[in-house]
């Protein structure tokens, strides 16, 4: 029994996985178990199955989706003991980024991580569906934004999240009522988007950059009555990772629990999968903390200190 299983998207990259995990050092191929994708939900199957046969440590070598699927097994195997492992080779690694491994060459180097920590997991549950996230989730613009990037083949990183942002301000710019719940507080009005961040980025935009993975709380920005005119206006902003503070149509805060209910059906990602389209119907949903429920490898000192 191989210590290490390597579940992979051969496409992740544009095509590069494949080509860069065969190509493994010796050093790191030594114990490592690859085990490639077929189709969309592929990797939940696979990591449940590791989790089942013993492996110690289960990696995801991909971007957020594969991510995203690979930890939903490992979750759903019940193991608490299992170790998660992220290589980054997507369009776009946002969690990766969080834990400091948001580059392929750092994995290359052999750079090891400093050490295994337990993060929180967010679980979003809608009227016949439920599913966890490690990075975000996104509810409204965010969606249709996500449903944009997947339309563009020549682009990736942030390149690509910003020419699906524009396309989506020019397709899909709407700001309907909205009811949600932050843990308490409720706050019914339009909302054009509301990001929920578990990790410090969405869609490559570190929109709250000093997000803790470990303290019990989710990070958010909600977007209300914003015009196109804030949004190119705060798209720089968006990048920087400076967000306003204090803005009357922007609310940045921190809550565990968060209720959305809409007249009209919801899009929502999450860790860039779609948890539901318009098309299904989805009127409602909410997202909770799983605190301290999952180990994972980190690469970043700072988690050691502010992040924590």
């Amino acid at each position: 029994m191989h210590a290490t299983c390597v579940i992979y998207n051969p496409a992740a990259g544009r095509g590069r996985a494949e080509r860069l995990l065969n190509a493994l050092p010796p050093s790191l191929a030594s114990g490592v178990e690859l085990r490639p994708t077929t189709t969309e939900g592929h990797a939940v199957e696979l990591a449940r199955r590791a989790c089942d046969e013993g492996f110690a440590k289960v990696v995801a070598a991909g971007g957020d989706g594969t991510v995203h699927e690979v930890a939903n097994g490992v979750l759903q195997s019940g193991r608490r003991d299992v170790v998660f492992g992220t290589w980054p080779i997507g369009s776009a690694n946002d969690f990766a980024f969080t834990l400091g491994l948001d580059v392929w060459w750092k994995i290359r180097e052999q750079n090891p991580p400093l050490d295994v920590l337990e993060i929180d997991v967010g679980r979003v549950t809608a009227p016949g569906r439920e599913r966890f996230f490690v990075d975000s989730v996104g509810i409204g613009f965010n969606g249709m934004v996500t449903i944009e990037s997947r339309k563009t083949k020549w682009l990736a990183g942030l390149p690509l999240y910003a020419w699906a942002f524009l396309k989506a301000m020019v397709r899909h710019f709407a700001t309907p009522s909205m009811t949600v719940r932050f843990d308490g507080h409720e706050i019914t009005g339009p909302t054009l988007a509301l990001s929920i961040l578990n990790a410090q980025r969405e869609g490559n935009f570190p929109l709250r950059p000093n997000a803790s993975l470990t303290d019990g709380q989710f990070d958010y920005m909600h977007a209300k009555g914003l015009t196109r005119l804030h949004l190119v206006r705060y798209l720089p902003a968006m990048v920087r990772g400076k967000l306003p503070e204090g803005h009357p149509r922007l609310a940045l805060g921190r809550a565990s629990r968060i209720e959305v209910q809409r007249e009209a059906p919801l899009c929502v990602h999450a860790d860039g999968e779609f948890v539901c389209v318009p098309e299904d119907g989805v009127k409602g949903i909410a997202i909770e903390v799983l605190p301290q429920r999952l180990k994972v490898e980190v690469y970043r000192p700072a988690l050691y200190g502010g992040l924590q």
